[in-house]
């Protein structure tokens, strides 16, 4: 099977990671699923609005819940902080027979270079790039398949999620009704 890794916080999982999950799914040739994997901490990010790994898993399950093509791989679970190559290769191991690509948005594809044994994973992984808005610096790479995706630009972020919560915004409308649901009942954000 070809399987398309989706990494991230998912701090929250919103509406846009579904969307762009299920395009990727449904309109990306021979894709057979997405698997999104929860970093528990990425080194790139600041842990202080980082809700708990158990949580952000709760809610990726929650908002994945009844589509086919998407799973959860539980894998990085006591990994702080999370290195994409080292989940590689223990994925590889578990799931031998699988064909595995990562997806990136633009943001995250503009700073690969800095990531621990980035050229071993162009090396070794194709490389799907979802568009976002904003410029973003584009590494030239002489190495690995690297797939800029014409898809359409989905601009909801964590992020702003979590800053519109914090002010009590509404913002029900980009999240999961059950997501929503499990924010509002444990006051995850305030």
């Amino acid at each position: 099977m070809k399987i398309v890794l989706y990494f991230g916080s998912f701090n929250p999982i919103h509406l846009g990671h579904i969307i762009i999950a299920n395009y990727i799914t449904e309109f990306i040739k021979d894709v057979d699923h997405v698997w999104f994997i929860v970093s528990p901490q990425n080194p790139f990010k600041k842990k202080c609005d980082l809700l708990d790994y158990e949580n952000r898993i709760k809610m990726v399950r929650i908002a994945i819940y009844g589509y086919e093509k998407m799973n959860i791989l539980d894998i990085e679970s006591g990994y702080s902080p999370s290195y994409t190559i080292y989940t590689l290769c223990n994925i590889e191991k578990k799931f031998p027979n699988n064909k595995f690509s990562i997806l990136l948005g633009k943001d995250s594809f503009s700073s690969l270079k800095k990531w621990k044994n980035y050229n071993l994973i162009l090396n070794r992984y194709d490389i799907l790039v979802y568009p976002r808005i904003g410029f973003f610096y584009n590494p030239i790479f002489k190495q690995g398949k690297i797939i800029f995706l014409k898809a359409p630009i989905i601009d909801i972020s964590s992020s702003s999620i979590r800053n519109s919560i914090k002010k009590g915004k509404n913002i029900k409308p980009l999240l999961h009704t059950e997501v929503w649901n499990y924010i509002n009942k444990y006051k995850f954000y305030r």
